[in-house]
């Protein structure tokens, strides 16, 4: 196995494709950070996200046996490619689910307000909502304001939030903890409602 560790991935990929499980053992253990952190940043679910990264190396699995593999020197991006054609397949079949024909019933479907994604009002209350959250997160200490800005507003990483304001992930996860609960006290003491 201390041998199959410093192969490339192709070599891996045709290692396995020969019937070396191990190789296949060492490919997953290369890229499954990588690729489950992918899913789980588009679908945002924990549970879908397992399923999806069970299926792409399900999937990977089968091609590669079946010498569908073409992509020379690529692995990670071809591995991806699969990840994220499943993610498309997921959100096409859940809109499908969710679609319904108002020629079926005899109710106009169509002009239900109950039905509809959004009123006015719920945005009026949503854009309230997000006034006031912006102003508690003013309130908050400067570290703990950072953290959550960089997280909630750039989209950073832990590790590059990490990175940029020099203290340790376990540091930033912990002010965005107190960040988080500092904003649910002061909107419980003063009252405001934060969910629609």
């Amino acid at each position: 196995m201390g041998t199959l560790k410093t192969m490339t991935d192709e070599q891996l990929v045709y290692s396995y494709s020969d019937g070396n499980n191990q190789a296949f053992d060492i490919l997953l253990e290369r890229h499954k950070q990588a690729v489950y952190n992918y899913i789980y940043f588009i679908v945002r679910k924990k549970e879908l996200a397992e399923d999806i990264f069970q299926e792409t190396f399900i999937k990977a699995v089968i091609n590669i046996k079946q010498g569908r593999y073409t992509e020379n020197g690529k692995f990670k991006a071809w591995i991806s490619r699969i990840a994220h054609n499943l993610i498309i397949d997921h959100f096409r079949q859940l809109k499908n689910e969710n679609t319904v024909s108002n020629d079926e019933t005899s109710i106009d479907l169509l002009n239900n307000p109950s039905l509809c994604d959004t009123t006015i009002e719920d945005q009026l209350i949503k854009s309230q909502i997000t006034a006031d959250v912006r102003k508690l997160i003013s309130y908050l200490p400067d570290a703990q304001r950072e953290v959550l800005e960089m997280r909630y507003y750039k989209d950073l990483s832990f590790k590059e939030i990490s990175d940029i304001t020099g203290v340790s992930i376990n540091t930033a996860l912990g002010r965005m903890r107190y960040a988080i609960l500092n904003i649910r006290k002061m909107a419980e003491e003063n009252q405001i409602i934060l969910t629609l």
